[in-house]
C-alpha cells in the first residue's frame, strides 16, 4: 500500500504532466493564431496590390488582361529622367511610345523640352458635366509632368473625354481621367519619366499621374485623390485640386461604382465627362 510520501510524489508527477500538456496546447494555439494572422496579412497586401495596379494600369494597356499589371501590347520605350540645367530650367525627355497601342492620339510633344520651366505654378480649369474643378500644377515639384499636362490641355486633348475609373475606399479614394478613348488604355503618342522621391505621398486634394508597372511610362492619364490615399511613391504628384472641385469628386464618389470589378474599382455610377480642360493662368 503506497505511503503518504509516495502519494504526494505521484500527485506532483500528475500535476506536472497536466501543466506540460497545457503549455503545449497554448503553444499550438499561439502558433495557429500566428499562421492565421500571417495569412490574413498576405491577403490584405495582395488585395491592396491588385487594387492599386488595377486602378493605375496606364496608357499602354490597350486591351483587357487577366493580370492588370501586364500590358497585352509591346513594352513602350522608357523615357530618361529629367536633368537640371545651369539656368534652373529642366531638360525633359518625351520618348515615342513604341507599344503599338492603337488607342494613342498623336498631338505632338511639348515644345522646348530641353528648357522646361521649373518654377511657379500653372492654373487649369477642368469643366465637367458634374461641376468645375480648379487644378493648380506645381512646376517646381514636377516640371516635366506640369509641362506635358499644360501642353495637352492647350491641344484640347482632354476635351470630351470621360473619367473612366473610380475607387472609393477609406484609404484609397480616386477618380481617374485623362484618356480620350475612355477605355483606360488611351493616351498621347509619347511617354516620360516619373518625378518622385521616397517621400512622395498622396493626401486628399492631390493630382497625380497614372502609369504602368514599368518605369518611364507616364502619359496623359491622371487621378484625383478625394481622400488621403495610401500608395507606393511611384506616381508623379503634379498638383492640387481646389475645395470646390473636391466637393464635386465627393458627390461622384457618393454615387458609387457602376459595375465593381474584381479589383474593387470601375466606372463611376454618376458619369463624369470633361467638357473642357483649359489653361487659365
Amino acid at each position: 500500500m503506497p505511503t503518504n510520501k509516495q502519494r504526494r510524489q505521484a500527485a506532483q508527477r500528475h500535476l506536472q504532466r497536466q501543466l506540460e500538456r497545457r503549455a503545449e496546447l497554448a503553444k499550438k494555439r499561439r502558433r495557429n493564431l500566428g499562421i492565421l494572422a500571417s495569412a490574413i496579412a498576405v491577403l490584405v497586401v495582395v488585395g491592396a496590390a491588385l487594387l492599386i495596379t488595377g486602378v493605375f494600369k496606364g496608357d499602354d494597356d490597350a486591351t483587357a488582361s487577366d493580370d492588370p499589371t501586364v500590358s497585352d501590347t509591346a513594352a513602350p520605350t522608357s523615357a530618361a529622367a529629367p536633368t537640371t540645367n545651369a539656368d534652373g530650367t529642366v531638360s525633359c525627355t518625351y520618348a515615342p511610345d513604341a507599344s503599338g497601342n492603337p488607342n494613342l492620339t498623336d498631338v505632338g510633344t511639348p515644345p522646348t523640352p530641353e528648357a522646361t520651366p521649373a518654377q511657379g505654378t500653372s492654373t487649369l480649369l477642368m469643366s465637367t458635366d458634374q461641376g468645375d474643378l480648379t487644378l493648380t500644377l506645381d512646376r517646381a515639384k514636377a516640371p516635366c509632368a506640369a509641362a506635358s499636362f499644360t501642353f495637352l490641355a492647350q491641344q484640347s486633348f482632354f476635351d470630351g473625354s470621360t473619367c473612366h475609373r473610380l475607387v472609393n475606399q477609406p484609404s484609397f479614394g480616386v477618380l481617374q481621367c485623362g484618356d480620350p478613348t475612355g477605355t483606360g488604355s488611351g493616351g498621347p503618342s509619347y511617354k516620360y519619366a516619373e518625378e518622385v522621391t521616397p517621400e512622395t505621398t498622396y493626401p486628399r486634394g492631390t493630382i497625380a499621374m497614372a502609369k504602368t508597372s514599368a518605369p518611364g511610362t507616364t502619359g496623359s492619364q491622371f487621378f484625383l485623390c478625394f481622400v488621403d490615399t495610401q500608395l507606393p511613391p511611384e506616381y508623379t504628384v503634379v498638383g492640387t485640386i481646389d475645395e470646390a472641385g473636391l466637393g464635386v469628386l465627393e458627390t461622384v464618389a457618393a454615387g458609387g461604382i457602376k459595375d465593381v470589378g474584381a479589383e474593387g474599382d470601375g466606372a463611376p455610377a454618376i458619369p463624369v465627362s470633361i467638357e473642357s480642360l483649359s489653361v487659365v493662368a
